[in-house]
């Protein structure tokens, strides 16, 4: 975001996808599979259409597990998140992890719903 705050330097959006590249390797991803997509929200650039301040910009490209993705928009980019597998067809678990007894409101149990 903010790209014209850096009047659309394309140094400026290589230096951030190495710096957030490298943080994303830190933390366990991998970083073929994330979308890089120079926007302005100030100004709508990139964001549902291709934008004429970034002619250098020729698009994104990310590893899916049907195969490689390609965009130009962060539009783009959201529609190609893969939704995550539900394994709606087995039974629901409900493991809790404690429960609160808040006045006023009675007990809360907390969880997380695993299937």
């Amino acid at each position: 975001n903010k790209m014209d705050t850096t009047k659309w330097s394309e140094d400026r959006f290589n230096e951030i996808i190495k710096e957030t590249s490298t943080f994303i390797k830190k933390v366990g991803y991998n970083p073929k599979a994330v979308a890089f997509v120079p926007i302005s929200g100030w100004h709508g650039d990139n964001m549902l259409e291709e934008s004429s301040n970034m002619p250098w910009y020729k698009g994104w490209t990310k590893e899916n597990k049907g195969g490689p993705v390609k965009g130009k928009t962060l539009l783009d980019a959201i529609d190609a998140i893969e939704p995550p597998v539900r394994p709606s067809d087995k039974p629901l678990r409900l493991p809790l992890q404690d429960v609160y007894k808040i006045g006023g409101i009675g007990t809360v149990p907390v969880g997380r719903v695993e299937t």
